[in-house]
């Protein structure tokens, strides 16, 4: 099924509520196991990616990840596509209730227009390994100053047979609150849309802004591989 398709078949009122109510939303089964593991295979292709970063190296944990370069795989090309559109029209709601007076276009091709006459060229979409013992810390992918504030990870691996461990975990920093810390249960295909950075959330005066972070436990035995769309480009 194509791209398109299977991004217009989930709920969008209740992937909007569940972002408003929490900061993330599961899309079950928008890859196929097939699919999946074809992603999988590319991490030792270099010619599918732009650089290589170590986390070790960086302070951003252990594992590894490479950005893609530009063209995209088709099937990370199009669910890029596919999905921005759907995410615009609730950034946009953010963006209203934080008093912010950005607005996002309704196409990704115009999005990405604006990025590159800011000088943001180069692809976000990111591959990632992990092995027995590798985390990702907690950080936001930002990367300039067009970003766009919802991104998208799908878990490319089965946990439980291909790896233990290695749970997908979003904080949320309140004002004058302890964080509030939420694990999404993935599975093999499984997307999850989350808040890149800050967020609005009703209180009983209104609206006021929460930041956001996420990363990935350590992983306890296997190997975990995801796929990350970013819709911004990077400096």
């Amino acid at each position: 099924m194509p791209a398109e398709a299977r991004v217009a078949a989930y709920c969008w009122d209740t992937v909007a509520a569940e972002l408003d109510n929490a900061g993330c939303a599961m899309l079950p089964g928008l890859l196929s196991p097939e699919e999946c593991r074809g992603i999988a295979a590319l991490y030792p292709e270099e010619d599918h990616f732009r650089s290589r970063v170590v986390m070790a190296r960086h302070g951003f944990g252990k594992g590894e990840y490479r950005y893609f370069s530009y063209p995209l795989p088709s099937l990370i090309g199009d669910f890029r596509t596919a999905l921005y559109p759907r995410l615009a029209g609730i950034a946009n709601g953010w963006n209203r209730r934080m008093g912010i007076a950005e607005h996002f276009p309704d196409t990704h091709g115009a999005f990405l227009d604006r990025c590159h006459a800011a000088g943001q060229t180069r692809p976000t979409p990111l591959l990632l390994h992990y092995v027995e013992g590798d985390y990702n810390c907690l950080h936001q992918d930002l990367y300039g100053d067009i970003w766009f504030p919802i991104q998208v990870a799908i878990l490319l691996s089965e946990p439980g047979a291909d790896f233990t461990g290695g749970e997908f975990v979003l904080t949320e920093q309140r004002p004058r609150m302890q964080s509030r810390t939420e694990v999404v249960p993935l599975r093999q295909g499984d997307a999850v849309a989350f808040a890149v950075n800050h967020r609005p959330v009703r209180g009983t005066r209104g609206d006021y802004r929460v930041n956001l972070r996420h990363g990935v436990s350590r992983l306890r035995s296997g190997m975990r591989h995801t796929v990350g769309i970013i819709f911004h480009d990077a400096r």
